[in-house]
């Protein structure tokens, strides 16, 4: 059985990080935290470039 990657009905902004988070069974507001961190922190990771470019191409729920 496979699972695809689709955006999450438990939207903050584009329901990219929840999307991620169903998909993994992971908690949607850990991965928010997560994705956060890592976009101000690091300056070789373009955070909001790629949730846009993920909010984009991932099919709807």
């Amino acid at each position: 059985m496979t699972r695809t990657l689709t955006l999450s009905d438990d939207r903050m902004i584009g329901g990219v990080c929840a999307g991620i988070a169903e998909h993994y069974g992971w908690d949607p507001t850990l991965v928010r935290v997560a994705f956060v961190l890592l976009s101000v922190f690091s300056s070789a990771f373009p955070g909001l470039l790629v949730y846009l470019a993920l909010w984009l191409i991932m099919p709807e729920a």
